[in-house]
């Protein structure tokens, strides 16, 4: 695929994630500054629809990305947005703050999910107990109703998925050590895929501890929610092993 098709993706997701509003032709040349002419970015929207990355809603004249647009944007285009000095001070701040394992899970979870607008769930050992066994800190599921126009029928499915916490403790069993983003139709539980899911464990070494991620529609700022996903994992997993 091209460089500039690619930014034309780029610029297409970059622009349905802030607006919600299918894409076209004008607003990418007005707001892009990729120095070509309308009509060539719709030459090329053209082909990105036949490779099926973008497509066409409704009678829309703009369009969307597709879960493989959003496949190629994360594994290509993504460049990770560091989280502000304010966004490290409150991570910093809420691990602090908190007076043993759980409360801290629950905050460092509150926290992500207000940074990511999305679902955070963290995933933590039982101290004292059983190796294996582990809890579980959700925060963030109130995100999903302001999301209602990405979910729409799906959006109870999806909250019935979450209230079994088995199947969010299955899913983030399988994170490891790198982030790890499943998109849309790459989710294995079936009412989850009108989602994405950004994971990464935490821990020392070889010994993973947990886990922590992000669940939300797959119109998502998929960079800084890698970004915030993998900075809690850092805290958590530091708070832990000092801790121990």
């Amino acid at each position: 695929m091209s460089s500039r098709r690619l930014e034309i993706l780029r610029a297409i997701v970059d622009e349905y994630v802030a607006t919600q509003e299918p894409v076209g032709s004008k607003a990418i040349a007005e707001r892009h500054g990729l120095g070509i002419s309308p009509a060539t970015i719709r030459n090329e929207m053209a082909v990105l629809e036949d490779e099926g990355l973008i497509t066409q809603p409704h009678t829309s004249a703009g369009r969307i990305p597709t879960d493989l647009g959003y496949r190629v944007f994360v594994d290509k285009l993504a460049t990770v947005k560091p989280l502000s000095p304010a966004e490290r001070r409150a991570i910093e701040t809420f691990l602090d703050e908190a007076n043993n394992l759980e409360q801290l899970m629950k905050r460092s979870a509150k926290l992500l999910a207000d940074i990511t607008k999305q679902v955070a769930v963290i995933t933590y050992p039982i101290i004292g107990e059983n190796t294996g066994s582990e809890k579980m800190a959700i925060s963030g599921t109130a995100n999903l109703a302001r999301s209602g126009e990405d979910l729409g029928l799906t959006l109870s499915p999806i909250l019935e998925a979450l209230e079994e916490q088995v199947v969010l403790m299955r899913l983030l069993d399988e994170a490891n050590s790198t982030v790890h983003v499943r998109i849309g139709r790459e989710q294995i539980e079936t009412n989850l895929q009108t989602t994405s899911l950004v994971s990464v464990g935490y821990g020392a070494n070889s010994a993973q501890l947990g886990a922590v991620g992000v669940l939300g529609p797959t119109r998502m700022d998929y960079a800084g929610s890698i970004a915030a996903v993998d900075a809690v994992a850092r805290y958590v997993g530091r708070f832990l092993i000092e801790g121990a």
